[in-house]
């Protein structure tokens, strides 16, 4: 396969700024599913992924389900959409981990993870997205990782994900949209009814926002899909487009859209910040979210929509990082699907660019 430009510049570009970053693995999807990771073994360590997978088994997932995963394990394909499942095996056999664990690392997220997205839009029209991945291990920090996914020799989309993750819950589709996933706190316990997770007319919701940056042809394309396809459990999609209006976040349940939120800059609505609680319900009692909410838009209404930029951005999701009851910020990303070369991962105190010359 003859490569594009843009994969000699992520191979070959040196200096401070890259030689401190998390790897950027590459994934060519002209490959068959089981080799798609194949360059994950070159960025991670074996015994470092195993070693996360245990923390999260042992941790984060219920008995049930831990029990549960052997029959399932043992026939995968019948339970999980076949691209999806060859990927999963592809890395367990790459990674020379069980398939189990492989398999469990790829729903722990759904169990255990707080998340804020916000979609912004500045006076001149311009849609800015930031989100913060949050997760109670610190050990998914030495996991993390910008992904390029190439198509017929040109990347196609990226994002960022962990090692041992199929798909993303972060990403950009250059010059069309930006997506990010919140876990819906309602449906923290997932699969009440198992037969959620085995029926092949709900879709993963990882699995689904990777194939609306596959796919999509544009963000209207990509919230149609986002709001209407049929999920295994509920979850907050937040999309950012490359034209004035184009922000939304989709509050889903099973089977369809619980409420959408767009952008509304003409009447004040210049933002949305969502968490993971519905915006219209009081928070949990538990789920200290809306504080956090609540400084953030404060900060926001500060700045401005005239000041409203990618660093002020990032000063406004930023109070993540102070606030005490969320220490477990595993990475903060800020993009826009308009300018892709700013595409940006903080990781505690590094700061990985994905720049694509092509773009």
């Amino acid at each position: 396969m003859v490569w594009s430009s843009a994969l000699l510049v992520l191979l070959g570009l040196s200096g401070s700024l890259w030689a401190q970053q998390t790897p950027t693995v590459l994934v060519n999807l002209d490959l068959s599913p089981e080799q798609r990771w194949e360059h994950l073994q070159q960025a991670f360590d074996t015994d470092l992924m195993k070693k996360a997978a245990q923390i999260l088994i042992s941790s984060q997932v219920p008995n049930w389900f831990h029990k549960a995963i052997s029959p399932i394990v043992m026939s995968l394909e019948k339970h999980i959409p076949q691209l999806y499942a060859r990927e999963i095996r592809g890395i367990a056999s790459t990674m020379k981990m069980k398939l189990a664990d492989v398999v469990i690392l790829n729903f722990a997220y759904e169990f255990t993870a707080y998340c804020t997205s916000i979609v912004a839009q500045d006076k001149n029209g311009n849609i800015y997205h930031g989100r913060n991945f949050d997760f109670p291990h610190s050990v998914l920090r030495n996991l993390t990782m910008n992904v390029v996914f190439f198509k017929n020799g040109e990347p196609a989309y990226f994002g960022t994900s962990l090692a041992g993750y199929v798909g993303l819950w972060t990403g950009m589709s250059p010059y069309k949209f930006t997506v990010s996933g919140n876990q819906r706190v309602n449906y923290r316990i997932l699969w009440d009814n198992k037969s959620n997770m085995t029926s092949r007319r709900n879709q993963i919701v990882r699995v689904l926002l990777t194939q609306t940056l596959e796919e999509a042809k544009d963000f209207e394309d990509a919230v149609t899909r986002l709001s209407t396809t049929p999920l295994i459990t509920g979850v907050y999609y937040i999309v950012g487009g490359v034209r004035a209006g184009e922000g939304v976040v989709i509050t889903r349940d099973r089977k369809g859209p619980a409420d959408i939120w767009p952008l509304e800059p003409l009447n004040g609505g210049w933002y949305r910040v969502q968490t993971n609680v519905d915006h219209w319900l009081p928070p949990p009692k538990k789920l200290n979210r809306r504080l956090v909410t609540s400084q953030i838009m404060k900060k926001l209404d500060a700045v401005g929509q005239k000041r409203i930029c990618k660093d002020k951005l990032y000063q406004a999701i930023y109070l993540y990082f102070l606030d005490q009851t969320i220490r477990t910020t595993i990475y903060t990303t800020l993009m826009s699907a308009a300018t892709p070369r700013e595409y940006t991962t903080i990781l505690r105190e590094k700061v990985l660019k994905l720049y694509l010359k092509c773009y």
